[in-house]
């Protein structure tokens, strides 16, 4: 079978997945299908946690205890998060990596948004879901994409991204490309060589970073990539 929907998600948390005892406090999810390319299905709801909201987190999204005072557990959610969903339909999400953090999907495979961008628009001057919504010029409905740092309007968000991403690349293509780190353009750190593409930046520099650094998987498969390339005969 092949899927019927691509369901893009998006949770908030109450920090980030380095933060020991994260937890999700909202979950949103829009359906996108596949063979008319329409967005729908939308469904949200917040999320009691066990623990604190920190206020450094209550500063990007906004949400605080009085909100979800009397939200359902997050176990109960799962079940309205993915009805509908069958397990060859498409996960996505924007920086996967933080939603898998959270949940795994129950198998189902997944798309991420960010990682190909990153393949599809290398030029763009930022890869985040709202900045290419400005850069690709996406026309909302401002009522549904507002406000952002929320759940439900950032699904809405990477879900048009999504879209504009069909017309370049086929489910399957974009699945291959999520299941590998993020391919990066420049180097932004140190003094070697910030401001370089890798595949400006001196061979050694990046046989460095594959080797020897302790980079992200990001930053060091970036380098091993455009070793491979620039080296291949």
């Amino acid at each position: 079978m092949t899927a019927k929907i691509a369901r893009v998600i998006d949770f908030e948390t109450t920090g980030t997945q380095e933060d020991e005892g994260a937890e999700v406090i909202e979950l949103g999810r829009f359906d996108v299908d596949l063979a008319t390319r329409e967005i729908g299905n939308p469904w949200r709801s917040f999320a009691k946690p066990t623990g604190a909201i920190p206020a450094v987190t209550k500063a990007v999204h906004h949400i605080t205890e009085g909100d979800v005072q009397f939200a359902p557990a997050l176990a109960s959610l799962w079940p309205p998060f993915f009805a509908g969903c069958s397990q060859t339909d498409i996960l996505v999400a924007h920086n996967a990596k933080f939603e898998q953090h959270f949940s795994d999907g129950g198998g189902r495979p997944w798309i991420d948004t960010y990682k190909v961008a990153r393949i599809v628009w290398p030029d763009a001057p930022t890869h985040s879901n709202q900045g290419l919504r400005y850069w690709l010029e996406i026309e909302l409905d401002e009522d549904q994409a507002f406000p952002p740092h929320r759940a439900l309007p950032d699904a809405y968000v990477t879900a048009h991204i999504l879209l504009r991403l069909l017309d370049l690349k086929t489910p399957n293509e974009m699945i291959t490309i999520s299941k590998y780190p993020a391919l990066l353009r420049k180097i932004t750190f140190g003094t070697k060589a910030k401001g370089k593409t890798y595949q400006e930046a001196p061979l050694d520099y990046l046989e460095w970073i594959r080797d020897k650094s302790e980079m992200d998987e990001d930053t060091k498969f970036s380098a091993h990539y455009w070793i491979k390339r620039r080296t291949a005969t």
